[in-house]
């Protein structure tokens, strides 16, 4: 392999141990959220998911500007050689980070009742409860994350990510399983179901505590120069309080969509509360398919930001564009053939996996395709955001988003507030919203760097991704007609455009010697695909 991919080993490889742990643990999500939505039914997962949508918003305060941060700063003093500035920058952010997590758990906590009332789901306070410790712990996880992240250490992250994901299965599920059979009460069972993702971010704080005490001896030893605790923390808070604005002010806003959502089904569109908890439940279950392939993108936004970051403090402006087309092509490699499966196998994917019939598939299926058209613009917002945010535009991302969740809210009050559409208008808001984010994101990438070349990044896989799709809807109908189990058929069809697509991508030869370095053994791949600059 020639010397190009050797330097962007980093980034790629850093990529690929997140996406490695993305998939085990949206594989222990699946065996979670699937066998809880059936033992809970549709009204006790629209009670779990409340409790989310409520600690999202403090999450966000929490985790998001700090973590990208602390990232950029480490990058630069790494770059540099200034190993005591890493560890200032390590602790002063942990200070901030456990303000936050105190006062966030305690307000959980205090307030669980009347946050649940607020949310028009009274019943979901058990899991406010239950879920509020975690919001401190997931702080102290994000500080010793974004210490390892700057330094392009993804290893760390990803074991505490699964380490959270198998405490959520086995204790989170044995919990909500106990309840049910012993007392048969739905509320309190989604309260259980979240105490496992309690425990598992205490498991993943201890963790991660003992990862760091072995790295920070290394680190100390760099030396270098060092800021006073007061400068950096100022220049922490300069690039994180602008990010958390807009992150915390976007989940601020789909707080209110969230209630929005409850109050017109209950209101103009004139369901009772049962029927409305019914509808929020199966799109709640639609936004969790939603977030898979997206969940796939967060790994290549993680390893960009610090290895653009590295490249701009030694004004490498080549590696520069290399690793932002890199992220983007990657990004259409992964985001589009997802999009493209859930809108054309929508129905089938919501039999598979929840067995729904009639009335209930009949309003999955349209929400589920919806949403999967929000994959590729949501995988564009996360993108797009990253480098901006690398190259210092830390208040564009925030305006964009405030404003795309604004259209969220006007599009969402309108149509599902409506009978003929109700619970469908929440995924058209949410196509609206992030098409409008995507759109400006790109408009101002075009201030601060050069736009990444179309043709060499999402040409080729929106091309291969059709003519899967085209094949998945093709191999469903044809073993339909023979098999008469339609998950069968929904496996079928699923595993044929998979063949389908990775045929294309190596006929059209959509990767480059780039990519293959994110794979092990990528120069044998490289070699094996005959795949050449």
């Amino acid at each position: 392999m020639s010397d190009k991919p050797l330097k962007k080993q980093t980034f790629l490889g850093g990529a690929a141990v997140l996406a490695l742990s993305t998939a085990v643990v949206k594989i222990i999500g699946a065996c979670y959220k699937i066998p809880l939505g059936n033992l809970i039914g549709d009204a006790g997962f629209g009670y779990f998911t409340t409790a989310y949508d409520i600690y999202s918003v403090l999450l966000m305060v929490a985790t998001t500007g700090l973590p990208v941060a602390m990232s950029r700063m480490i990058s630069e003093s790494q770059a540099l050689g200034q190993g005591r500035q890493i560890r200032r920058i390590f602790r002063t952010a942990m200070l901030v980070f456990l303000a936050i997590g105190g006062v966030g758990t305690a307000g959980m906590m205090i307030l669980c009742m009347q946050l649940a009332r607020f949310m028009n789901s009274p019943n979901s306070w058990y899991a406010i409860l239950a879920l509020a410790p975690s919001l401190l712990f997931i702080c102290i996880s994000s500080a010793y994350r974004g210490y390892f992240q700057g330094q392009g250490n993804m290893v760390p992250t990803s074991v505490s990510q699964v380490f959270e994901a198998l405490c959520k299965l086995f204790i989170g599920f044995g919990c909500a399983w106990f309840i049910m059979h012993r007392w048969n009460n739905v509320p309190m069972a989604a309260g259980g179901a979240i105490v496992g993702v309690t425990i598992g971010t205490v498991v993943s704080v201890i963790y991660l505590a003992i990862k760091h005490r072995a790295a920070d001896r290394h680190v100390e030893a760099l030396g270098g120069e060092v800021l006073t605790r007061s400068e950096t923390a100022k220049k922490l808070l300069a690039i994180a309080i602008p990010i958390t604005l807009g992150s915390a002010g976007l989940q601020i806003i789909n707080l209110i969509d969230a209630k929005i959502i409850m109050g017109r089904l209950l209101g103009p569109a004139g369901f009772i509360q049962a029927e409305a908890d019914v509808l929020k439940g199966i799109y709640n279950f639609c936004q969790t398919i939603f977030n898979l392939p997206c969940a796939f993108i967060t790994p290549i936004t993680i390893s960009a930001i610090p290895a653009i970051t590295a490249h701009l403090t030694l004004k490498d402006h080549k590696s520069v564009l290399m690793v932002e087309e890199s992220a983007l092509r990657i990004m259409g490699l992964l985001a589009l053939p997802c999009a493209t499966g859930l809108a054309v196998l929508a129905g089938p994917i919501l039999q598979l996996l929840r067995g729904y019939t009639g009335a209930e598939l009949a309003t999955g299926g349209p929400v589920l395709a919806i949403l999967g058209i929000a994959v590729i613009f949501n995988s564009l917002v996360l993108v797009t955001t990253a480098v901006m945010q690398a190259h210092g535009d830390v208040k564009t991302p925030v305006i964009n988003l405030i404003i795309g969740g604004i259209v969220k809210i006007i599009v969402n009050y309108i149509l599902v507030g409506t009978r003929t559409f109700n619970i469908i208008g929440a995924p058209i808001g949410t196509v609206c919203c992030y098409a409008v984010i995507t759109a400006l994101n790109f408009l101002a990438l075009r201030r601060i760097t050069t736009l990444p070349s179309f043709r060499r990044t999402l040409l080729k896989p929106i091309v291969a991704s059709a003519l899967m799709g085209a094949a998945a809807y093709g191999a469903y109908a044809v073993i339909s007609r023979v098999i008469g189990s339609q998950k069968l058929c929904c496996l079928g069809a699923i595993c044929a455009a998979g063949l389908v697509y990775l045929a294309l991508v190596i006929v059209m030869k959509i990767i480059t010697l780039d990519d293959c370095a994110l794979l092990p053994k990528g120069d044998k791949i490289a070699r094996l695909l005959r795949v050449k600059e």
